[in-house]
């Protein structure tokens, strides 16, 4: 197997990477569609494009600001590097910026639930991109002696850190649906849940990549995962503490 892996359709050469960012955005985007058809909402169509809005420039500033932290410089040359995308920058750039946003509006119902089976999907699908991409992608892993580690063309078998996100988040896929038939817990519970699973995943996988730990020993992403980590942890910590009326009765 040679890397990049490119996808052939008749006399097309594709890119892999092209193919499934496209995929892992249209599937995602349609299984969002569904789900939001499928549970009411009390938002009004005007706030759900500001909603829209802001999640989208949140991901971009946020994926590209990560980037450039995480890779400020070339480290052989000392040169500045322009940045480039990194999903965990997406995904809290998006997070914090739909969460500023309904705050200025006073929108208290919970919106996460929603993002998380299209946000498994679509990101493991992303993964896939990123292996068969193989070197240029600067997601793969460092040296191991694993039978699974895979040469991506410079000689040296790696870890596929790749396929290890692609089969964590298939893990999490449940995770959504669990929490939505227990009505018991809270809405928004199932986003909080995969958002710190997500943010502790992308702290210990980031030991596995030969990424700059430049930061107290820790990359750019390490230290926005532990972040976004104490933050879910806050968050479902609040949503399972049980009503003030029943705390002050007890």
């Amino acid at each position: 197997m040679t890397f990049p892996f490119m996808l052939h359709l008749g006399t097309l050469s594709l890119h892999p990477h092209v193919v499934f960012e496209l995929m892992a955005y249209s599937i995602g985007f349609q299984i969002w569609r569904r789900r939001q058809k499928q549970q009411p909402s009390l938002t009004s169509a005007k706030y759900k494009i500001w909603l829209l809005v802001a999640v989208v420039l949140g991901a971009a500033l946020g994926a590209r600001a990560l980037a450039w932290l995480e890779t400020p410089f070339d480290p052989l040359t000392g040169q500045w590097i322009p940045p480039g995308k990194t999903i965990a920058g997406g995904l809290l750039g998006g997070w914090a910026a739909i969460e500023f946003i309904k705050k200025k509006l006073g929108i208290t119902q919970r919106t996460g639930d929603s993002y998380v089976i299209p946000l498994c999907i679509g990101i493991a699908l992303g993964r896939i991109g990123c292996f068969l991409t193989g070197l240029d992608d600067h997601t793969y892993g460092i040296a191991s002696s694993l039978p699974w580690g895979v040469d991506f063309g410079d000689g040296i078998p790696r870890h596929p850190t790749q396929l290890y996100e692609a089969l964590w988040l298939m893990a999490l896929l449940p995770l959504g649906e669990v929490i939505r038939k227990i009505r018991a817990w809270p809405s928004g519970l199932g986003f909080q849940a995969f958002i710190t699973a997500y943010c502790a995943f992308r702290l210990g996988i980031e030991f596995l990549k030969p990424t700059l730990k430049i930061y107290l020993g820790l990359s750019a992403i390490q230290w926005a995962s532990l972040i976004g980590l104490l933050c879910g942890l806050y968050q479902i910590k609040k949503l399972l503490a049980p009503p003030l009326a029943d705390r002050e009765d007890n």
